[in-house]
């Protein structure tokens, strides 16, 4: 099994009922900077990526389109190899569900938990949504039929069915969690995942009747009617990308130094996929890393909105690495981040552009200007040791934030560098110093920066490799293991060289480069009278006082609170305002608050919105609250007051 240092990347196998979106393209941006920065540390380093081609959904999509089930498989995998393969997605292996070995490997990981008791077959009862191949209990349905996840309508499914006692490794998964508190990032979503395994873990169905489209159980089962539950198929790919059932040769990389998914599929795999390893005797992940989703100008992405981000557009548009540092720089890991053209053109103009852009334009231009373009590191320590030992405590600082897959802090950290950089330049003045007759110091100046632009472009070149190898190409070295032992964990300094002229690395971006969508004109027309009516310095619609009396704000107090069960977000609420009865509240609250931190607190409520009903039950309010990037809090009063009291 994997040693220290031995690295295995993993990002989710993505379903292939449609093609591939700016979430697929975030997973796989960030798995790629990982096992970039690993191999050029010099890690044995495995990075896995694919698609999940099996379940009833790719039936039907098939059907829909008049396809062969495995032709269409073909095909929309096919656009995520391709789309992967021009994004220059350094995997190792791509694997697909429907692969022979993969089959294999999940064939014999079901004979092995059948035959250690870990499977039963019974009946199975319950509605079933389609779209999320996952079976709700009826309490949890919004309006009792919809998805409580998708919204889509469920279907009441009734079949025979293996299950895997899933119940039994209750208190072995808590016992995992409590002795490795770092095994899920950002650790805020482990609590998540205790207070559902906390809720009562039932046995889980693997096996489905109703349609054909999956793994066969092994022949020795008899059982030829019976095809593997998708989730439980899809998991196992991380096994049997190792050779796991066929040639083993690769299972030296298991356990998965890092699963990278996103937020919505972290229950599969932070409870049943560590529960099938289990039973398989199997080594639980190191770490698994739930990032959160994309949304456009601050509105969920869907197709009928005609907001979907298409990857290769904006990268074709503004640049493959300018895509990625936004991606990673824009957000922190495991919160929901915006798209929008205006946010990436800023981080291109000002961060790549003025940050680091223009100091290598800087450099190429005083270099040329005073030394023939010749570069000398030799007394940089005699006139810039303060800088020097500035830029040392910063790198320091990168590695251990990659680790907790902090990727912006970690970018904002590797930007501290070029502010010493350009702050050197404005307060030396080199063009005073050789007008003063200091070239020795101009020189030493010079180097400075250099030495920042290289050490900056090794620990760059995860993230934005094409950008990283142009700058080092400038500064006459290669990014690889020995220069980033040299200059990064050594801290030593380029030898004399030579630098090369390079193209500006980042023109300047004045307008939007991707098209929107034809707007109708009674909508174009709306949008110009809102515009009339805004604030023309922020930017805000005005209101009247009227308008805003309009909306009945109340202080109250929480007498009674609860998690709602199997729902990731929603806490219910009571909450007293001055009436009669208490109202109650379904708030999306639960990943920031729980029940303890709300009971006998107050809070403020939005009273008079008309009643709506979240997973079945009634919320007659909202509750006032504010949003970052660093998490939700709710807003409060400084000191205790009236309850039914008037906010305004």
């Amino acid at each position: 099994m994997s040693n220290q240092n031995q690295t295995y990347i993993t990002t989710p196998i993505y379903y292939v009922n449609d093609v591939a979106h700016i979430g697929h393209a975030y997973t796989t941006i960030i798995a790629d900077t990982l096992a970039r920065y690993s191999r050029m540390v010099g890690k044995d380093t495995y990075f896995l990526t694919g698609t999940d081609e099996h379940g009833q959904k790719i039936e039907e999509s098939a059907k829909i389109r008049g396809k062969e089930t495995q032709a269409y498989a073909d095909e929309i995998s096919a656009t995520f190899k391709n789309l992967w393969d021009e994004f220059g997605i350094s995997y190792d292996k791509f694997i697909r569900t429907t692969d022979s070995d993969h089959k294999k490997g999940v064939q014999k990981a079901f004979s092995k938990m059948f035959a250690n008791g870990d499977v039963y077959k019974d009946r199975y009862k319950g509605h079933y949504c389609i779209s999320c191949e996952t079976f709700f209990p009826k309490t949890q349905l919004v309006d009792d039929e919809f998805c409580p996840e998708c919204g889509k309508v469920t279907t009441v499914v009734e079949e025979e069915s293996y299950f895997f006692r899933l119940s039994n490794y209750q208190d072995k998964l808590l016992k995992h969690y409590e002795d490795n508190p770092d095994a899920i990032l950002p650790k805020s979503k482990r609590n998540e995942v205790i207070r559902f395994i906390e809720g009562g873990l039932n046995d889980l169905s693997i096996t489905r009747t109703s349609f054909d489209w999956g793994v066969k159980l092994p022949d020795d089962m008899n059982d030829e009617k019976h095809v593997m539950y998708v989730w439980l198929d899809a998991l196992m790919n991380y096994l049997t990308a190792l050779g796991y059932g066929d040639d083993e040769k690769l299972i030296k990389f298991h356990p998965a130094s890092i699963h990278l998914i996103g937020k919505d599929i972290l229950r599969f795999h932070a409870i049943y996929w560590p529960a099938f390893l289990m039973s398989l005797d199997l080594p639980l992940p190191k770490h698994i890393g739930a990032h959160g989703w994309w949304t456009r100008n601050g509105e969920k992405m869907s197709k009928s909105k005609g907001n979907v981000i298409n990857p290769r557009e904006v990268a074709d548009a503004y640049g493959l690495d300018n895509f990625r540092y936004f991606m990673l720089r824009e957000v922190p890991f495991g919160g929901d981040g915006d798209f929008s053209q205006k946010a990436l053109i800023d981080r291109i103009n000002s961060d790549l552009g003025n940050d680091l852009g223009n100091l290598l334009n800087r450099l190429i231009g005083m270099s040329g200007k005073y030394f023939g373009g010749v570069v000398d590191s030799s007394n940089i320590s005699k006139y810039f040791q303060d800088e020097l030992d500035s830029v040392e405590s910063s790198f320091k600082l990168l590695e251990p934030l990659l680790d907790e897959l902090q990727i912006h802090r970690y970018l904002e950290e590797l930007w501290r560098p070029l502010g010493v950089a350009n702050k050197a330049i404005d307060y030396s003045q080199p063009w005073n110093l050789m007008k003063n007759g200091e070239e020795e110091k101009a020189m030493a100046l010079n180097g400075l920066i250099a030495n920042i632009l290289a050490k900056v472009s090794i620990m760059l070149y995860p993230v934005m490799p094409q950008t990283s190898t142009k700058i080092a190409s400038a500064l006459n070295f290669e990014i690889n293991n020995s220069s980033w032992q040299k200059l990064i964990i050594d801290n030593n300094l380029l030898d004399v060289f030579k630098l090369e002229k390079i193209a500006p690395l980042f023109p300047r971006i004045e307008e939007e480069l991707l098209a929107t969508k034809d707007i109708p004109k009674a909508e174009k027309k709306k949008k110009e009278v809102k515009k009339e009516e805004s604030s023309k310095d922020e930017g805000i619609a005005l209101i009247t006082i009227d308008k805003f009396f309009e909306t009945s704000l109340k202080l109250g107090t929480v007498i009674k609170a609860e998690e709602v069960k199997k729902s990731k977000k929603l806490l219910l609420l009571q909450v007293d305002i001055g009436e009669d009865e208490p109202r109650q509240v379904v708030a999306g609250i639960k990943e920031w608050y729980g029940v303890d931190d709300l009971l006998n607190t107050q809070v403020c409520v939005v009273a008079n919105l008309k009643p709506a009903k979240l997973m079945g039950m009634k919320s007659e309010g909202m509750l006032l609250a504010v949003k970052d990037s660093s998490g939700l809090s709710l807003i409060r009063p400084e000191s205790p007051k009236e309850n039914g009291s008037s906010i305004g």
